[in-house]
C-alpha cells in the first residue's frame, strides 16, 4: 500500500480575535450545545459534559480526548451556530464508538479517515447541525450504515487509488497520542480506561434523558450491548461443543447418585464423537496470542470428553495447515503452527469441508467478521462465529459470539 500523506486541516495559529470575538465563540459554542439539547438530546447531553478548552495554541479545528472539548477560536469564529452542533456531534460520535482505542494496529490516517466517514454519515443522516461550509469533510453515503472497520477495510482494498486530497480533510484533530507534546493533553493508559468507562455510563445516562426513539440506531445497538449483559465467549463455545453429544442412559453405568438411596436407576452415557471443525481467520487482525488463546480453550472443553474429533486450520483467502486431533494426540495441540496472513474469504472454508467430504456437526470460526465476498454456506451444517475486535457484527447465520481475553 501507498504511503497516503494529507495536509492539516487549517493551520494552529496565535488567536487574532478581539476580545469582544473571543466572547462571541464561547457563546456560539453555548448556544449550540443548547440547541442540541432542545432538538437532539442525546448529542446535547453528550455534548455539555465536555468541558470546553481553548487549544488555538495547538489545535487547528477541534479535538476530543473523551472528557475535553478542544477548539481552535479562529476556526470555531467562522463556523455557524447549526456548524458548531455538527462539531459538537462529530466529537461525542468518537467518543461513543472509541474510534482511537479500535484502530489497533490500522493504518492511523486510514483509520482516521475511517472513523470521520463513520461519524459524518451519522450526523448527516439525523440531521444534526450543518456541515461546515469551510471544509471538505469526509462524508458520502455509500457508507451509510457501515461500521468503523468496514469502511477502513475498504479504504485499505482501494490505497492505491485513493488521492486523500480528493476525498475531504478530517473535521478535527485525532489525539492519537495523548502524549503531552506541544500542549497537547497526556494521560496514562489507566485514565484513557477510566475515561471510556465515564463514557459508557455517559451513553447510558444520556440515553435515558432522551428517551426511546430518539438515539440513532447503530448507537442504540452500543447502549443495549453495554446494558444487556452477554454470555462470556468460552461459556457459550462449550455450551456449543456440549451440545452436539447425543445422550442415553444405561444400566450399564449405574447413576452413583441412586445406589446411596437405595435404588439402582440407569446412569447417563454419551453415543456420539463429539466432531468438530475450526477454522482460524489468519488475515492479519487476529493476533498469534488471541489465536493461541482460541485453540487452547478449545483443547480445554476438548479434553473433558472420551471421544472427541477436531478437525482444526487457518485460512485467509485459501486453507493452510489442516490437522486432525483426538484423544491420542491432543498433547500435540498446545503446538499447533498458525500460518496465513493474507485477505479474506470466508466461503474456502466450506470448499474445503466439501472437497474433503468434512461434515462436522459444528464449525467454529475465529474472526474478525470482515469476509471479501460470501459468509459462507448457511445450509451446510451448524456454525458459530467467534467474532474478535468487533460487538456489533452479528453473522447472518448460526451463531455469534464476540471475543475478549478476560
Amino acid at each position: 500500500m501507498s504511503v497516503l500523506k494529507q495536509e492539516r486541516t487549517g493551520q494552529v495559529n496565535s488567536s487574532q480575535l478581539t476580545r469582544e470575538e473571543k466572547n462571541k465563540v464561547i457563546e456560539k459554542l453555548t448556544t449550540a450545545r443548547v440547541g442540541l439539547l432542545l432538538r437532539h438530546p442525546f448529542f446535547g447531553n453528550m455534548a455539555t459534559r465536555l468541558t470546553l478548552v481553548n487549544a488555538t495554541d495547538w489545535c487547528a479545528t477541534l479535538a476530543t480526548d473523551g472528557r475535553n472539548f478542544y477548539y481552535n477560536e479562529n476556526f470555531v469564529h467562522s463556523l455557524t451556530v447549526k456548524e458548531c452542533e455538527f462539531g459538537f456531534g462529530h466529537e461525542v460520535l468518537h467518543n461513543i464508538f472509541d474510534h482511537i482505542g479500535r484502530r489497533g494496529d490500522r493504518d492511523p490516517q486510514l483509520a482516521n479517515i475511517a472513523a470521520d466517514y463513520a461519524a459524518n454519515q451519522i450526523l448527516k443522516d439525523e440531521s444534526i447541525g450543518q456541515i461546515p461550509s469551510s471544509i471538505k469533510i469526509f462524508q458520502d453515503n455509500k457508507y451509510r450504515s457501515w461500521s468503523f472497520e468496514q469502511i477502513y477495510e475498504h479504504l485499505y482494498e482501494n490505497a492505491e487509488k485513493i488521492n486523500v486530497q480528493d476525498l475531504g480533510s478530517l473535521l478535527d484533530e485525532h489525539l492519537d497520542e495523548c502524549d503531552g507534546k506541544d500542549g497537547r493533553p497526556k494521560l496514562s493508559e489507566e485514565e484513557k480506561k477510566q475515561i471510556r468507562d465515564e463514557v459508557k455510563e455517559a451513553m447510558i445516562s444520556s440515553a435515558q434523558s432522551a428517551g426511546a426513539g430518539k438515539i440513532p440506531a447503530g448507537i442504540a445497538r452500543t447502549i443495549t450491548d453495554l446494558t444487556e449483559p452477554k454470555m462470556n465467549w468460552r461459556e457459550m463455545l462449550r455450551m456449543n461443543i456440549q451440545s452436539i453429544l447425543k445422550n442415553n442412559f444405561s444400566f450399564s453405568r449405574p447413576n452413583r447418585k441412586s445406589q446411596m438411596s437405595g435404588a439402582v436407576l440407569p446412569g447417563l452415557i454419551n453415543v456420539d464423537t463429539v466432531d468438530v471443525c475450526c477454522g482460524i481467520d489468519m488475515s492479519g487482525s487476529i493476533s498469534d496470542a488471541q489465536a493461541k488463546d482460541f485453540i487452547s480453550e478449545i483443547k480445554g472443553i476438548m479434553d473433558e470428553f472420551d471421544d472427541f474429533n477436531l478437525q482444526i486450520w487457518c485460512f485467509d483467502t485459501k486453507v493452510y495447515n489442516h490437522k486432525v486431533f483426538n484423544p491420542e494426540n491432543s498433547a500435540e495441540l498446545s503446538e499447533y503452527r498458525l500460518t496465513g496472513g493474507g485477505g479474506t474469504d470466508f466461503e474456502c472454508n466450506w470448499e474445503f469441508m466439501k472437497e474433503n467430504n468434512l461434515e462436522p456437526k459444528r464449525f467454529i470460526m475465529f474472526t474478525d467478521m470482515y469476509p471479501c465476498g460470501s459468509w459462507g454456506d448457511a445450509n451446510y451444517c451448524d456454525t458459530l462465529f467467534v467474532a474478535h475486535g468487533t460487538t456489533t457484527i452479528e453473522a447472518p447465520f448460526g451463531q455469534t459470539v464476540y471475543y475478549n481475553n478476560r
